[in-house]
């Protein structure tokens, strides 16, 4: 039997279109199962219902999704295990046969009708934009005959066996969103050699304290790719601090980076290191390198043996 995942459903949404991507790069045998929020979906990994969840992480236009990166900062421990990035593109669906004279009804999610507003005002100025929970419940209901056509997800059409009637109509081109897929806490994958690691840490609030973490990171010569902050939920002003590095805990750097880290940040939680799903990973300096690592306690254990 192959295992089971949850994602945040719907079915027919942009998470729906990375929970595939990831069951294929997978080795497929995976059934996915779609849960009503964020927060459902981590609940079924966390009691044990489905050994993975995927979740959105972060949207190239809006940011971070505060509900993911709130449930890896303050839920009970998961850990990031792969990651996909989803380009987030909108399509006008209609049932097969209809032209775009004939559209009066246009049904999506808020945050969809505010992607393709501009594109309805110069091509469909005189139909009516209908609110739906989601953009994949607009599509259904063009395909039950309730609307004439939705702005949704690519994946959208192909399930609900729409036709697309206009391509890429979102108001932000290029827009891609980031999910992550989470398991429970367990020893961290071998590394590819094109790795990110990802970890939440806290300071004490004192003046330097966050530009002395920073300086733990940088002075090893690991490239920081994300730093966001998140209410600690303690605290009016006081923050964590979500944080992505190149690389793999398993490199000296790395690993060295994140025991300087346990020794000064106030909290620190790791959320696992996993291989990057586009581009690579920035060089380290070469005072940062393996080689040098390596080199560098040759050399004290030199000293060690014979003082020189």
């Amino acid at each position: 039997m192959g295992e089971q995942w949850s994602f945040l459903g719907p079915e027919g949404t942009f998470s729906e279109q990375a929970a595939q991507e990831l069951a294929v790069r997978h080795g497929g045998g995976v059934e996915l199962l779609p849960a009503a929020g964020v927060a459902r979906a981590l609940q079924a990994l966390r009691d044990g219902s489905c050994s993975a969840a995927v979740v959105p992480l972060e949207n190239s236009v809006e940011g971070g999704v505060p509900l993911t990166n709130d449930e890896l900062t303050h839920g009970e421990p998961l850990l990031i295990a792969a990651e996909a990035f989803v380009p987030v593109t909108f399509q006008l669906l209609v049932r097969p046969g209809t032209a775009l004279s004939q559209v009066r009804r246009v049904g999506s999610h808020p945050h969809g009708h505010a992607q393709v507003r501009a594109w309805l005002t110069d091509h469909l100025p005189d139909a009516d934009s209908v609110v739906t929970d989601s953009t994949a419940q607009a599509a259904a209901d063009v395909a039950a005959g309730l609307l004439d056509a939705a702005a949704a997800a690519p994946v959208a059409g192909v399930r609900y066996g729409l036709t697309v009637l206009a391509d890429d109509i979102g108001l932000t081109r290029n827009a891609v969103t980031r999910f992550v897929l989470l398991r429970r806490p367990g020893p961290p994958p071998p590394p590819t050699g094109n790795d990110k690691s990802s970890l939440v840490l806290s300071v004490d609030n004192r003046p330097g304290t966050l530009l002395e973490v920073l300086a733990e990171i940088a002075g090893r010569g690991v490239n920081m790719v994300r730093l966001e902050s998140r209410p600690a939920r303690s605290t009016l002003g006081e923050y964590v601090f979500l944080v992505d590095l190149d690389g793999h805990l398993s490199d000296p750097a790395v690993a060295d980076m994140v025991a300087a880290l346990i020794r000064r940040s106030a909290l620190l939680r790791w959320l696992g290191c996993y291989p990057r799903a586009s581009g690579t990973a920035v060089p380290p300096p070469d005072h940062a390198s393996d080689a040098a690592y390596a080199d560098a306690r040759d050399r004290v254990e030199h000293l060690l043996e014979r003082g020189r």
